[in-house]
């Protein structure tokens, strides 16, 4: 298999596209695909549907363009922007962090901060979101005039792409724009089968899967596996999934049971073609699959892809190794899919 060419997750990454503001995201990746489908169309929610045609069973893989972020929720009398969270964020990964609001009338850059370390005070507390805001140096009446207004979308800082290991590669958004690059790398490599598979982009689903939802009743597909991220827990003692040590299998997420079929036949390929992959058994989260999964009378779906250190923040780290062997199954999946695994 060639080497992948990281470019284009690194360009990923540094598009804007906060969770129900994912127009940037999608008009790139339309450019990016276009090649290799038959088919393009967006829905009335925003996804991004991909149709390469063929003969059934009908494959539905998936990944979200959303990444999680902020919205402006109120502006008091001196310029102070308080924001409501866009997906998973706590204080702790956004407190110190640049925001850019996009705006018709140019960015506005700002520093999100508390009352506490805006006055150098002693914090015994951690902020919740509430108390946080983003001081941009302007005023109200500035802030008006750029139009800057309740509603406004805040996207966290980008950030350089390389640490120390060249391995690895960091930054903002690999949640989920690995799943994203993964989508695009496979329709590249799987344009001359002779089944018809959809790669779908969707919209929202860090505020509740929203997309995946709307597209897959659209589709009705045969098989389908969501391509995500997971947290990496290799700083425990007895850590289960570990940067660098393979792809992630759900087996169980929080609000999901990963289709056994479909694990297993990931679990049966990776040991022929000996890719080491992790299992996840998790109470926390869950992923487009959950969703896809409850469509019409159901369907059989699992969720893949690679664990994070850092998820949810600028600064989340994955190993370029993962990803290569996440698309190397993902393609045998693609290739010859497990017609067993179809109810």
């Amino acid at each position: 298999m060639a080497k992948l060419d990281f470019k284009m997750l690194h360009e990923l990454m540094d598009l804007e596209g906060v969770s129900g503001n994912e127009g940037e995201v999608r008009t790139y990746i339309q450019g990016k695909i276009k090649p290799y489908v038959d088919v393009m169309s967006v829905d009335k929610l925003g996804d991004l549907i991909c149709h390469k045609k063929g003969k059934k069973p009908t494959l539905m893989l998936a990944a979200h363009m959303d990444e999680i972020g902020l919205m402006v929720k109120r502006i008091d009398k001196v310029g102070r922007i308080y924001v409501s969270a866009l997906g998973g964020i706590t204080t702790l990964n956004v407190v110190g962090q640049t925001v850019e609001i996009r705006e018709s009338k140019g960015p506005v850059k700002g520093i999100i901060s508390t009352k506490e370390i805006n006055n150098d005070y002693e914090i015994k507390e951690l902020p919740e979101i509430n108390d946080v805001f983003v001081d941009t140096g302007l005023s109200a009446r500035e802030l008006e005039k750029r139009g800057v207004e309740i509603g406004s979308y805040l996207s966290l800082e980008r950030t350089d792409h390389k640490i120390g290991n060249s391995q690895f590669i960091a930054g903002k958004a690999l949640d989920d724009r690995i799943g994203c690059f993964v989508l695009i790398e496979m329709a590249k490599r799987l344009r001359n089968v002779d089944h018809e598979i959809y790669y779908v982009f969707t919209v929202q689903e860090e505020v509740g899967l929203y997309g995946a939802k709307v597209s897959t009743y659209q589709i009705d597909p045969d098989l389908a596996v969501a391509i995500d991220v997971s947290n990496a827990n290799d700083m425990n003692d007895e850590p289960t999934k570990v940067v660098g040590k393979g792809p992630v299998i759900t087996m169980k997420d929080d609000e999901m049971i990963g289709n056994a079929c479909l694990n297993d036949y990931f679990k049966h390929i990776s040991k022929k073609m000996k890719i080491p992959v992790q299992l996840e058994v998790s109470n926390f989260g869950t992923t487009d699959a959950l969703t896809i999964s409850l469509s019409k009378g159901g369907v059989p779906a699992t969720s893949m892809g690679v664990c994070l250190r850092n998820i949810h923040t600028t600064h989340s780290i994955a190993s370029k190794k993962d990803i290569e062997h996440c698309l190397q199954l993902l393609e045998a999946f693609g290739k010859k899919p497990p017609m067993h695994c179809v109810k």
